[in-house]
């Protein structure tokens, strides 16, 4: 097992942080056998492009979700040729925890452990180890589809909130639904009945899901601006959820009336038109879209606004920093930028920071206090 230098003793004022303390992985992607000691500043570990750095938190952030952050399917997580992966760890919040999470590939069943227990649900074990994952791939989150910042919502609020949790499992399943029974319909001719069925449930779970999006991006707005601004923004940023019930006080009977109204579109077209499925999160600069009109700078600016509000709104429900898994993520930020980022996060209290990069000087100024590992086909050495 890598073990790193014991940290430096910590102020007993200091903030509140979820720490990890060790994990171990087994062939998950090209980590075969990985075992580490953190300390609880977090640790630098560098390595060449390729050589499993990223799968490494991705693994670390599997005990977050219980799935890929790159939404890969878990037998395709799995290390060639071997039967399954597994996850274990050792967390603190402050009290200790252990985290585990084993997949099957013969029977693609997967098995979720905490504190030895089994929980009844997967989803139960949700959000067991607060972390954010900072990415070059979150100039997505501004500059793609409306999927990509949807999904953005779904998490953060999953993650947070079990009532948002509960009301999106039971959409996504009915949707599932209605749109199985309006292909039937565009095959055979099914009658409204069988569409119409699933429409109530739809209109109940989507009404919850609009209304608990909205009242968060409306909260996080003030932030969102505040945090543009201070990594080095000079326009107006602004965030707006945008869905056409978001304003209706009688959401229900709207999305009900919504359904019905494009029923018959969505059985010549197999595909249900309205809901919560379909809204988006507008971010703007001086009023103009970032997706479509900023700059590349300006939409990295952006999302990493977002994760930091992620990071502030699961500091918030658990009551301490996350942990952060930073992935190369100020590769293409100039250094103004950077260290200003920088600054803002170990001015609110930088949490366990676990930061992957290719080379030693890729390594942040602020940094730079982290014990550093090397990284060289899927094994870590001091």
């Amino acid at each position: 097992m890598v073990e790193t230098a014991p940290p430096a003793p910590r102020s007993e004022t200091a903030e509140a942080r979820i720490r990890l303390d060790r994990i171990s992985i087994r062939d998950f992607r090209n980590l075969e056998r990985v075992d580490l000691r953190l300390p609880a500043e977090g640790v630098a570990i560098i390595g060449d492009n390729g050589h499993g750095k990223t799968n490494l938190l991705e693994a670390i952030y599997y005990l977050q979700i219980m799935r890929s952050i790159r939404d890969a399917r878990d037998q395709d997580l799995t290390r060639f040729d071997a039967t399954g992966f597994h996850i274990a760890a050792k967390v603190r919040q402050p009290d200790d925890h252990e985290i585990s999470v084993g997949f099957e590939r013969s029977s693609k069943r997967k098995k979720v452990m905490i504190d030895g227990v089994q929980p009844r649900r997967l989803s139960d074990a949700l959000g067991t180890f607060p972390s954010v994952m900072f990415s070059p791939r979150d100039l997505e989150l501004v500059s793609g589809a409306p999927s990509e910042r949807r999904r953005y919502l779904d998490l953060v609020l999953a993650l947070t909130d079990r009532k948002y949790l509960h009301s999106l499992q039971h959409y996504r399943a009915n949707l599932a639904r209605r749109n199985a029974a309006l292909r039937n319909a565009t095959r055979r001719g099914a009658s409204d009945a069988e569409v119409s069925v699933w429409e109530p449930a739809l209109a109940e779970h989507g009404s919850r899901l609009i209304e608990t999006r909205a009242r968060w991006v409306a909260s996080s707005a003030p932030e969102f601006a505040r945090l543009s601004e201070e990594i080095g923004e000079n326009g107006k940023a602004q965030i707006r959820y945008v869905s056409p019930f978001a304003e209706s006080e009688a959401r229900y009977d709207v999305l009900i009336a919504a359904f019905e109204e494009k029923r018959a579109l969505d059985m010549r077209r197999g595909l249900t038109h309205v809901g919560p499925h379909r809204d988006d999160l507008e971010l703007t600069l001086d009023g103009r879209d970032l997706r479509l009109f900023g700059s590349a700078g300006q939409q990295r600016t952006a999302a990493i606004a977002l994760r930091m509000l992620e990071a502030a709104t699961l500091r918030d429900h658990a009551g301490a920093e996350p942990v952060l898994l930073l992935d190369d993520p100020f590769a293409e930020l100039d250094i103004r930028r950077a260290s200003r980022i920088l600054l803002m996060l170990e001015k609110r209290g930088l949490g366990q920071t676990i930061l992957v990069v290719p080379r030693e000087s890729d390594i942040p100024p602020g940094l730079m206090r982290l014990d550093r590992l090397l990284m060289r086909n899927g094994a870590i050495s001091g």
